[in-house]
């Protein structure tokens, strides 16, 4: 019987795992290499080799590496719309990918992000394996935000990534948008969406730093979830077979409520010491939609406020405008205190990257705390800007986690 090895220099190879083992994992990057995103390349460039050792001798994982290089349609980008590298057993081979990958162009603001997400539904995803894409980013798909992007209507080679989206979560591929803040904050609530639709998280990131625990972290948790899929599926069928409309509060109760019964345990990646924040209602609300016409139609309000930073508190809502920003306050994570509201005038936007300095800029005694979706209280040093720490901790299986899986076995089922 053939074996799959993962080529680490100075650790021992691995063999492939049994069918349905989740211990398989194939592990896809998507990267924006365009000129902003330099030292999240060269984090990635530098770590990859600790990443995949760590969980290698943490989970005994069978682990295949994929990279889809993206920047922009032409005449936005010359170079290059995606670069596909399928995956791979040799880690030397990703890190001779990740040398060849730089940053450079972009041209508006938007990339393609569309394509990027397209590509890996090409790639060869062993059926077996758990199946993890991290999409690493600071700026949006074309279409979401008319300002400032030169293909106002969307990809230009017709590729909706609301739909993309759904065809990764069928396929049992877990998304986890990486948010390179604070560029990213105007289109949180957008890769919020994306990442919740496959049962997946969106990471907000503040530093190229925290990248490698963030995805060695991520990938961890979803190996120790993916053990008890089959506990989720079981509940969502018996729910489908007897012809009930899922109601998700109550299944995620039932799933969870299950898991603790059996004493069952996961990991669990935590940003100063908190949960990560769960899909706001916005988010959610994004994440109906089915194509990206219907999505930028229910944009325009969180769209106003680009580089605003984040964790700005709902004071600042009555300044974006109708529709949805009174959802988003809540939801805009723990950064910026209330207090701050006063400095961002009207909220209009700002060029990408001009909030580094205002975010920068608060002083770290201000007494200012912002409350997280937990309903904790960020300390005071954290609403600064201050680095996040990233642990990933062992704990019974959390009301956000089973959301998740719940989510997970409905998109895997196609069912609503």
């Amino acid at each position: 019987m053939a074996t799959n090895k993962v080529t680490v220099e100075g650790t021992p190879s691995q063999p492939s795992l049994a069918k349905h083992d989740c211990a398989v994992l194939d592990l896809a990057f998507a990267m924006d290499c365009t000129g902003s995103m330099g030292q999240y390349i060269d984090t990635a460039r530098t770590n990859i080799r600790a990443i995949v050792e760590q969980i290698v001798s943490s989970e005994k994982s069978d682990v295949h590496l994929a990279l889809v290089e993206y920047r922009d349609h032409p005449p936005q980008d010359p170079s290059f719309v995606t670069r596909p590298h399928d995956f791979t057993a040799s880690v030397s081979t990703m890190k001779s990918w990740l040398d060849g990958c730089s940053a450079q162009g972009g041209g508006d603001s938007p990339e393609a992000v569309a394509d990027a997400l397209h590509d890996m539904l090409k790639l060869s995803w062993r059926e077996n394996a758990t199946k993890i894409c991290v999409l690493v980013s600071d700026a949006p798909p074309h279409g979401l935000a008319p300002h400032g992007d030169g293909f106002p209507n969307g990809c230009p080679a017709g590729l909706d990534p609301m739909d993309i989206v759904r065809q990764l979560a069928a396929k049992g591929i877990t998304l986890y948008s990486v948010g390179c803040e604070p560029d990213i904050n105007p289109y949180k609530e957008f890769f919020t969406a994306i990442a919740y639709l496959t049962g997946g998280q969106y990471i907000p990131l503040r530093g190229a730093k925290a990248l490698t625990q963030v995805i060695i972290g991520g990938a961890q948790e979803e190996i120790s979830l993916e053990r008890w899929m089959a506990e989720v599926d079981e509940e969502v069928q018996r729910e489908i077979s007897m012809g009930n409309q899922i109601n998700d509060d109550e299944m995620t109760r039932r799933v969870q409520a299950k898991m603790d019964s059996k004493g069952i345990r996961g990991k669990k990646l935590q940003r100063n010491n908190f949960d990560l924040e769960a899909a706001s209602a916005s988010s959610k609300k994004l994440a109906e939609f089915t194509n990206m016409e219907d999505v930028r139609s229910n944009f325009s309000a969180s769209a106003m406020a680009p580089s605003m930073g984040s964790g700005m508190a709902s004071a600042m809502a009555p300044s974006m405008g109708s529709g949805m920003a009174s959802a988003m306050a809540p939801s805009m994570g723990s950064g910026m205190a209330s207090a701050m509201a006063p400095s961002m005038g009207s909220g209009m936007a700002r060029p990408r990257g001009s909030a580094r300095a205002r975010f920068a800029a608060v002083p770290s005694s201000a007494p200012m705390m912002s409350m997280g979706a937990s309903g904790m209280a960020t300390p005071p040093g954290m609403a600064t800007g201050e680095a996040d720490t990233w642990d990933t901790v062992e704990s019974n299986i959390s009301y956000g986690q089973a959301a998740r899986m719940v989510q997970k076995s409905k998109s895997r089922n196609n069912y609503k």
